[in-house]
């Protein structure tokens, strides 16, 4: 039995469990999670957390349980694993990007395919997995893990941010919890998030966190010597050291790296010797152009050969080269945080002359490459480092970076850093040896000389703190680099002299000079020396910073040194050794002197002598005025590092012991001002603990409190007076500090005496308010920089005094000083006082009750003000937002759930005061104004804080006499959240803000109706406005796109339902809880709510729709107790429901709910117009059907055809089912733009004429719409018209636009009277004439197409088709276009139909196959001859029938004779609109089918091969010296195969003697074969006349070959047919009866099947006249040519039953023109009416058949029925005839009045006329005049040699 599992709720599978065998089995892979359900047997029950809905069994040895906790406990209870956050975040956005990233890779292929993000999404997401598992594995330490959870949780928010996926908001990289906090902090955090991650290019992160992260101020540059590839034979030093280009010093010291003659490699004195860290760089230090140095000196020989082996006994340090590498700003310019990996940088080594080493590497930069050359080397690469910039302090980078920085040297900057810490101490004294100035001693070249360098103690002893570089020990001395024979030598070497603070005040610097030989053996000589005493013995002070000259003084022997007393006596700089007028122990040398720069830097000794005055100023009492006067100049850097002795030293100056002031507390007050106000500086900030640790710890002048509050009082009442503010100004600055120590001051005071004098001290206290707000209510501008700088430092006193005041005390001084200021005033004096009110928000003042009450009325009084005004309504915004920022965490802070009355009456307070301004603000503004967000967010936080009581406080005090102020603040409220719906203020990926707004309005709304019932419905008080702007607010909250679930992950989506539940169903019911309420007013909402209601009823949430369908019907019965009928709620829905579901809304689901819900509250509650109701409901129901089909083909290109069947869907049932016009002509306009593009110009234009025959000629005005201005109706539609015909124009369609531009032409004539565009429209109708005539137009194939299977659309599904094909379109192309169009049909083989299986399957199958249109009837060209260009149109246009040839064989295929048994299925076609038209396609209504026997098929194939054989003919003698390849072919085909077997295969099949006999019902069939035999040989006869003359030479033996073949083929027909050659026409006419007329040969060719009407070229020859044969002349002649009409027009074989004529005569045809069957014929296939090609009448074209007769026909015409039609009827054809006996007529006569829909035959004339038969000219002459009687026989064979 399965139990529900309490302990085991979440797992991960550690295996694959397929689940194929086992049944409601759960697939699961390696690595998903799943949450439990039940348990049983060792099986779980759950479901995976990537796919909740899908639940299942699995085994429960498959799943590795981990720890879980459950929230929200419940149906949507979630249950997480107890995991790190970002651990579990991590999981998460993997598994959403893998989706992401796979939809990415399917698009790739394609125009909307993005590679570059593919590729980063793939790379983010491999990064995030290592990371992921790095924090899972454990081995991290604590700083690693925040490194990680950093990257981590920056990576996330760029994939987000490049995904366009939702903004996550973070403090310290963590997730926020939305209701942990207000909805104002929520938006703050959203807004830096959102400003973060917008800054970074990589995403850096949204640490959104309101906190003092200010820019690292410290920098750091890791340094390591890679490789060095230089050889120079000795040992090296390499000092490396930072250079600022812009500031051409150098601004570190330098570090060593010392290497051996056998090279870098070889060298390694200990780990990290070669790396090192300069610190302490400044943010201007890494902006300028900063260069990395190295200096390298060779250490050895004087001068260096390679053929000298011998090591030296002296080493020498002589200048070699110098490297520069220039650090970019992408390397140092890192962000704070950021991750860099190591910089490799290379460089070269330069070199110069000696005398310019000291200056090479400006030489380098400046680029004087005449003064240095590049030194050369064998490696490609010279000198090679690398670097890494590391942020922060120097201790918190170590930690960062243990394995990079720990244990390596640090190397210094020059001077102190932009930070001091109070923690530093450095005693560092920097010598630079820069040049000196020699005698040559009476030598004759210039000296080597090498200067040694010692510090010495007070006794003269070495001290080891000379440093040459950092990275190795000190030492005592440091010797000089040698300048080869130069007395000037410039070194611009610098040292380190770092000698103990215990030991500097005796301690000197000695300078030795020596002169080395370039000898071996000779020693260094000295001859000289300096020296530099480090400190003023008198003073105090140290030497000064700067350059300076150096005696040099004469020594040759280091004994006489030993003693430093002998030469510190003396002077030791140039300028003061000139005024020396003693006697010296050394004797000064005149002319030579050295140069040296020094720098001190020492957080324990001074150079400055005011500041040592200072602080012995008890020594010098007299002294202290001049003293304190220049405290202010001394500089910061040197006070902070004594601030303690300073502070103390001006207490003890600042009062007597009893605690009186004294002559110099003023100006002990200014410096202690001075002070403090330098703690303000940056540079000196972090000395403010050490001056909090000084007065807590240190101070202990319990008497200055009161000194010190008389002091600030004395200012402020000076300041109307000073005109000098500054004082005043820098006073104000410092009142913390102020306040810190009158405060400590004071509470020692207490402590000492028991609290004495506390009533004293609250006067004194009070008595400085009150000054400062008498300050502050003053209009003088020369104050007002100082009334603005004490409201800005106001808020540090006020948090001091709150130790010795209560908060409400101190809250009521500060409430006075914002009242005292004027409302009036400045906009910076503004500004000031409501940053003053922010920092009180935010201080302690605030936790307080009693504090916070009085501090919050006076804010929110002051804030209703400024936003009435609108004056600085962004800082307005930001108090108001910390003001609903602290409220809401105090009332989170009680989980009672009830709240105290202090917090519900501050909520009140802040309600009552600013809710109806702030709602006004908000209306009035732009939606991008500044502070329009943060205004929003401070509404929502104030509605997220109020109870039902404070909505009923609310109500109450707006309520008044006649609720009118109610009413304006529901409107304003009502009509505000709408906005704020509609259009949303926080940008789409701020959804957890988004989702929060909505939770918090959806409550408020909650509460807003309880008025709206309560006092403007019930009361008598209806108010339509009210309740219309609360309804819509309503739907626009419920349809808000933030809201449709559907649209999001699963993951999302639960996430959602978890916390906030589904809102849209919450609102649902609260909108039917609203619209029951309404009652007897429900009839004001219509038809206005009818579109809004839909658009709820539209989402797709089953339960709310349930819920909100039946109001239709209740708005239906409204109106219809009302007015009698529901009009406005059925035309309203019915446009809205067109525009909705346009916009992918709806679904099938809501179609059947639609129709069963509404149908079943019409049944169940029976209403009088249940009726009309349901028909209106099923209309409603078949709209959307079609509106949904419509929908579902609205995109892609392949869907083109299906949109256009749904849009003729949907304007034919706007057109007949509920008659809207508008409807109507918009879709008839959506079918025109899917046609153009398509390039259906033929069909677009039919389509426009849908809308042109809804106008008139008339000159009533239409309104203007989106498609065309305001115009007359005429004018409207001659522009129509004008579109029409230029479509028609394109789809060569010229005949159809030759009617509209008559039309036109008629109105422009007769009521217009616009002659200019009567001659235009008149050139265009010529045009289109000329177009007919010269264009040469392809005719359209057609295809039929059935759609079977339950997988189709609905419009198309188990339907057939007929499709007119595209121009050149054959059916493998068409085939093609279709399977694109329905990519997952299969195609069926044509000549089989569907069974009722593939009918009702769920796939998709397709059946096509080519058909024959079956050309209509056109009665206007009935006794004409017409040129066949125009005939061919009509031939394959204007068409509704068609038909298709299925070849089947009964009782098997005869192997050795297939014509036996073959047989023609003829299956024809009727469709319900003629083709073309507004579709290039329209369904089958009506289907025929009809078996042809073996001889009829055998008439047709031997009929289309005599008709090709004419063709050829007609087009050989028109053009005789074409190709005659193709015309041998053809007679050899025919007259050696004797067509496909010849004649003996006819023979052997139907001319047997026994086949009449087995099938009589076929003679006809075998007649009529034996008369198209004859006529082949006629047509044979002429042919090879023909070709003889025309053939060549070369083709000459094959004709005579041709020419004996086909004597023999003669004599077989003459042998079957069994008739004299004299009588055979008319026998085979006699004994022939005419084909069936349903019958038409498949492969005719409509478009010459009337150029043989009226020619005796497609007719057998009749039998002379006489009595004997007279009766049977109709019948045969008749007989002859309806067979010809009938195979060659339609395929059809008609039935006519014989009948005698008296008045059928034959006529004396005119005489032909000689010239017939010139050269000059056309190439073309010739029509019946052939005119001659000189232009000559027919009447000159007679002469040469005065002796031959043709036929002519009765007078008596077809019928009506088979006339051709020139125009469309607007309604659908009736069905055609079967065509049987019985429904044909007996004669010609008889038929003429028949109205029966007869299959079209080729028209007749009439006795009276006569075509023409003509061989070429002109086509516009008029009908020849009818020949008279003849009686002369016509010569048959002669007859035909004329013709062929």
């Amino acid at each position: 039995m399965w139990t529900p599992t309490k302990n085991q709720k979440f797992g991960v599978a550690i295996y694959n469990f397929e689940a194929e065998h086992v049944q409601q089995a759960l697939r699961l892979d390696v690595g998903e999670t799943v949450q439990i359900l039940e348990e049983c047997c060792g099986w779980y029950r759950g479901f995976s957390t990537k796919n909740r809905n899908l639940k299942g069994i699995f085994p429960a040895q498959f799943i590795h349980l981990k720890p879980f906790k459950i929230d929200n406990e419940g149906i949507y209870e979630t249950v997480t694993p107890v995991e790190d956050p970002v651990v579990q975040e991590a999981a998460s956005v993997l598994r959403e990007w893998g989706q992401i990233w796979k939809d990415l890779y399917v698009v790739l292929g394609t125009p909307h395919g993005d590679q570059e993000l593919w590729d980063a999404v793939r790379k983010t997401m491999m990064d995030i997995a290592d990371w992921r598992k790095m924090l899972i594995t454990g081995t991290l330490t604590s700083d690693q893990i925040g490194q990680i959870k950093l990257k981590i949780t920056r990576k996330i928010d760029w994939g987000n941010r490049r995904l366009g996926l939702d903004l996550v908001p973070r403090v310290d990289g963590e997730m926020v919890d939305p209701d942990a906090v207000s909805v104002v902090e929520l938006y703050r955090v959203h807004v830096l998030s959102a400003e973060t991650s917008q800054g970074h290019t990589q995403g850096l992160g949204t640490l959104a966190k309101k906190k003092d992260r200010r820019k690292a101020q410290s920098h750091h540059l890791f340094f390591c010597m890679r490789d060095f590839s230089y050889h120079l034979g000795e040992d090296a030093e390499v000092f490396f050291s930072l250079y600022d280009a812009c500031k051409g010093k150098f601004i570190s010291e330098r570090f060593l790296v010392k290497l051996s003659k056998e090279g870098f490699f070889n060298y390694v004195e200990k780990i990290h010797s070669n790396c090192t860290i300069f610190t302490d760089l400044g943010s201007a230090d890494l902006s300028s152009e900063l260069y990395i140095v190295a200096h390298v000196v060779r250490v050895g020989r004087m001068l260096f050969s390679e053929s000298v082996k011998k090591s030296s006994s002296h080493s020498y340090r002589r200048p070699h080269g110098v490297a520069l590498f220039r650090l970019a700003p992408s390397v140092l310019q890192g962000a704070d945080g950021e991750v860099r990996n190591d910089v490799e940088l290379t460089g070269k080594l330069f070199s110069s002359d000696e005398k310019d080493f000291w200056q090479l590497p400006e030489l380098v930069l400046k680029k004087q490459s005449n003064k240095y050359s590049i030194m050369s080397n064998n490696a490609s690469y010279g000198l090679v480092v690398s670097v890494k910039v590391v942020h922060g302090e120097l201790e918190q980078a170590t930690k960062e970076n243990p394995l990079l920085l720990k244990n390596v040297c640090i190397t210094k900057k020059l001077g102190f850093s932009d930070v001091i810490m109070p923690g530093d101490v450095r005693n560092d004294l920097y010598v630079t040896l820069n040049s000196g100035e020699f005698e040559r001693g009476g030598k004759s070249v210039a000296k080597n000389i090498e200067v040694t360098v010692l510090a010495l103690d007070v006794d003269g002893q070495p001290l080891e703190c000379i440093y040459s570089g950092m990275g190795h020990e000190g030492s005592t001395e440091y010797a000089s680099m040698i300048m080869y024979h130069n007395n000037s030598p410039r070194w611009n070497e610098r040292l380190k002299v770092a000698i103990p603070i215990d030991q500097f005040g005796g301690a000197h610097l000695r300078l030795e000079y020596r002169h080395c030989s370039t000898r071996e053996k000779n020693e260094k000589k000295l001859f000289g020396f300096s020296f530099i005493r480090l400190m003023d013995d008198e003073g105090g002070t140290t030497f000064r910073d700067g350059s300076h000259e150096l005696c040099v003084y004469k020594c040759d022997e280091r004994a006489r040194l030993n003693n430093p007393a002998e030469y510190l006596t003396m002077p030791f700089l140039s300028k003061e050794a000139v005024d020396c007028i003693y006697s010296l122990p050394f004797q000064r040398s005149p002319k030579e002197f050295i140069v040296i720069d020094t720098l001190l830097c020492s957080t324990k000794l001074t150079q400055n002598v005011d500041l040592l005055s200072l602080l012995r100023w008890r020594s010098a009492p007299d002294g202290i005025g001049e003293t304190l006067s220049r405290v202010t100049r001394v500089d910061g850097a040197e006070t902070v590092k004594f601030l303690q002795d300073v502070l103390d030293a001006l207490f003890a100056m600042f009062s007597t012991d009893d605690g009186n002031s004294t002559q110099h507390s003023g100006h002990v007050f200014q410096a202690l001002v001075f002070i403090f106000s330098l703690l303000e500086d940056t540079k000196f900030e972090h000395f403010k603990p050490v001056m909090d640790a000084y007065i807590t710890g240190h101070f202990a002048a319990a008497l200055v409190y009161k000194g010190l509050i008389s002091c600030v009082k004395h200012l402020s009442d000076l300041c109307p007076q000073n005109e000098k503010q500054e004082p005043i100004m820098r006073c104000f600055r410092s009142l913390e500090y102020i306040f810190k120590f009158i405060i400590q001051s004071r509470l020692l005071f207490a402590r000492a005496t028991g609290g004495q004098n506390e009533d004293s001290f609250r006067i004194d206290v009070d008595n400085l308010f009150e000054s400062f707000a008498h300050m502050l209510n003053m209009h003088l501008e020369n104050i007002e920089n100082s009334q603005i700088t004490l409201l800005e430092h106001l808020q540090g006193a006020c948090d001091q005094l709150c130790q010795v005041l209560s908060p409400g005390e101190v809250a009521n001084h500060l409430s006075n000083l914002f009242n005292a200021t004027p409302f009036e005033s400045t906009r910076e004096l503004t500004r000031a006082k409501l940053n003053a009110m922010k920092n009180s928000v935010n201080s302690s003042l605030f936790d307080d009750d009693d504090g916070r009450a009085v501090l919050l009325e006076t804010i929110c009084t002051h804030l209703r003000q400024h936003l009435e005004g609108r004056q600085e309504l962004r800082l307005c915004g930001d108090v108001l937002s910390d003001l609903v920022i602290v409220i809401h965490k105090h009332v989170k802070s009680h989980y009672s759930g009830r709240l105290p009355p202090s917090l519900h009456q501050d909520v009140e307070t802040v309600m009552l005061t600013l809710f109806d301004v702030v709602v006004q603000l908000i209306l009035s503004l732009e939606r991008t104004a500044p502070s329009s967000g943060t205004l929003v967010a401070c509404l929502m936080g104030i509605l997220q804080l109020m109870e039902e009581a404070h909505y009923s406080r609310l109500w109450d005090a707006n309520v008044g006499a006649d609720a009118h102020r109610l009413r304006h603040l529901l409107y304003s409220t009502t009509v505000l959240l709408s906005d704020l719906v509609r259009a949303a203020v926080f940008p789409s990926d701020w959804f957890v803000m988004r989702m929060v707004t909505n939770h918090t309005i959806l409550t408020a709304m909650q509460e807003i109706a309880q008025p709206l019932i309560s006092t403007f419905l019930k009361q008598g008080r209806f108010d339509n406005q009210l309740w219309s702007n609360y309804l819509n607010l309503a739907v626009g909250f419920l349809t808000q796109p933030c809201l449709q679930l559907e649209h999001f992950s699963q993951q999302k989506r639960h996430k959602v339902l978890e916390r906030y539940n589904d809102m849209r169903v919450l609102m649902g019911f609260q909108i039917l809880s609203m619209w029951h309420n309404l009652d007897d007013h429900r009839l004001h909402f219509i038809p206005g709510m009818v579109g809004p209601f839909l658009e709820v009823t539209l989402v797709p949430e089953p339960e709310l729709r349930k819920a909100t369908l039946p109001i239709f019907f209740d708005m239906m019965q409204a109106e219809q107790q009302a007015k009698g009928n529901f009009k406005q709620v059925e035309t309203e829905l019915i446009d809205k429901l067109d525009i909705l579901v346009s916009e992918n809304k709806g679904d099938d689901e809501y179609r059947q709910l639609f129709n069963t819900i509404l149908l079943e509250r019409v049944r169940s509650n029976d209403p009088v117009w249940r009726e009309s109701g349901t028909a209106f409901i099923n209309s409603v129901t078949r709209l959307l059907e079609r509106l949904l089909d419509y929908r579902n083909v609205m995109q892609g290109d392949e869907n083109c055809d299906k949109r256009m069947s749904c849009t003729v869907n949907l304007l034919n049932f706007y057109k007949n089912e509920i008659n809207r016009q508008e409807m109507y002509i918009r879709y008839i306009y959506k079918l025109h733009d899917l046609h153009l593009p398509a390039g259906n110009f033929t069909e677009a234009a039919f389509t426009l004429q849908l809308h042109a025959s809804q106008l008139a000629w008339t000159q009533r005005m239409l309104h203007a719409d989106h498609l065309y201005p305001a115009q007359t109706e005429t004018q409207r539609k001659e522009l129509i018209y004008m579109k029409i015909i230029e479509n028609f124009d394109k789809g060569k369609c010229w005949e159809e636009g030759i009617p509209l531009l008559e039309e036109l032409a008629a109105q422009y004539r007769i009521r217009l009277f616009d002659y200019q565009k009567l001659s235009e429209v008149l050139k265009r109708q010529a045009r289109f004439y000329e177009e007919i005539l010269s264009c040469n137009r392809h005719d359209n194939e057609y295809f039929r197409v059935g759609f079977y299977g339950l997988g189709l659309p609905l419009f198309v599904r188990n339907k057939a088709f007929i499709y007119r094909g595209l121009e050149y379109e054959q059916i493998r192309d068409f085939t093609q276009r279709i399977q694109t169009e329905f990519p997952q049909a299969k195609i069926l083989p044509p000549n089989t139909p569907p069974d009722d299986t593939i009918r009702s399957s769920d796939g998709q199958y397709i059946q096509i196959c080519a058909v024959k249109p079956i050309p209509e009837p056109n009665p206007k060209f009935d006794g004409l001859e017409v040129d066949e260009r125009i005939l061919k149109y009509y031939a394959v246009n204007h068409v509704r029938c068609f038909f298709y040839d299925r070849a089947t064989y009964r009782g098997g295929a005869d192997k050795d004779n297939e014509f036996k048994n073959l047989w023609i299925e003829r299956i024809t076609y009727t469709i319900e609109s003629e083709l073309p038209g507004i579709l290039k396609w329209f369904e089958i209504i009506d289907q025929r089918i009809e078996q042809l026997c073996p001889p009829q098929c055998a008439c047709e194939t031997v009929e289309k091969n005599n008709k090709q054989l004419k063709q050829m003919s007609l087009q050989y003698r028109a053009n005789p010296h074409d190709n005659i390849q193709p015309f041998t072919m053809r007679l050899q085909g025919t007259i050696d195969a004797a067509v496909n077997g010849g004649i003996a295969k006819y023979q052997d099949a139907f001319f047997g003697p026994d086949y009449l006999h087995m099938y009589p019902e076929n003679s006809e069939h075998v007649n009529r074969l034996k008369v198209l035999f004859n006529e082949q040989t006629l047509i044979l006869e002429g042919a090879l006349e023909l070709h003889g003359k025309i053939a060549p030479l070369a083709n000459q033996p094959l004709h005579r070959r041709l020419v004996e073949v086909f004597e023999d083929l003669r004599n077989k027909v003459r042998k079957i047919c069994s008739t004299p050659q004299s009588q055979r026409s008319v026998s085979s006419l006699q004994s022939t009866p005419p084909p069936p007329l349903t019958h038409r040969r498949a492969d005719s060719d409509p478009a010459t099947e009337f150029r043989r009407i009226g020619s005796i070229i497609n007719s057998p020859l009749p039998p002379l006249p006489s009595d004997k044969c007279a009766a049977s002349l109709s019948s045969s002649s008749t007989s002859g040519h309806s067979s010809q009409r009938s195979s060659q027009a339609s395929s059809l074989y008609a039935h006519f039953q014989s009948a005698s004529h008296d008045d059928e005569l034959y006529a004396k045809p005119q005489e032909w023109d000689e010239g017939v069957g010139g050269s000059q014929r056309d190439s073309r296939p010739r029509s019946a009416f052939i005119t001659d090609s000189r232009g000559s009448s027919p009447k000159s074209l007679t002469k040469s058949l005065n002796s031959d007769y043709v036929i002519v026909p009765s007078s008596k015409a077809v019928d009506d029925s088979q006339r051709w039609r020139h125009s469309r009827p607007p309604s659908p054809h009736a069905p055609r005839n079967s065509g049987t006996h019985d429904s044909l007529n007996t004669s010609w006569s008889d038929s003429q009045g028949s109205q029966e829909s007869l299959p079209p035959l080729p028209p007749r004339g009439s006795e009276k006329q006569i075509r023409s038969v003509s061989l070429g000219g002109e086509e516009d002459v008029p009908p020849p005049v009818l020949p008279k009687r003849m009686g002369k026989k016509i010569r048959t064979q002669s007859l035909y040699s004329n013709i062929l």
